[in-house]
């Protein structure tokens, strides 16, 4: 699957690793939801890090469509709000 962290590219991932990532997108999803600012940026700094970790990053010249679109990481609780509704950012 194709990851696009806006302000940051694009990664391909694979698809196995979307559990890892849905439990990451729940725990931030959970603290914006307890309004705990630094349990946030903690969780999604996870998420951004796994991203990096277990990904490739694409050339910036190679646009693929992307299967997720994730916020920047520097995204703050309050923008968190508007993004992180329902089940989080990413589908299960």
């Amino acid at each position: 699957m194709i990851v696009r962290i806006f302000g940051d590219g694009q990664y391909r991932v694979a698809d196995d690793v979307r559990g890892e990532f849905n439990e990451l997108d729940r725990a931030a999803s959970d603290a914006v939801d307890a309004n705990e600012e630094a349990r946030f940026h903690a969780a999604f700094a996870a998420l951004i890090d796994a991203i990096h970790a277990k990904g490739e990053r694409l050339a910036d010249d190679e646009l693929m469509p992307s299967d997720l679109m994730l916020p920047p990481s520097d995204l703050s609780l309050e923008e968190a709000r508007s993004e992180f509704t329902g089940e989080g950012l990413i589908p299960d």
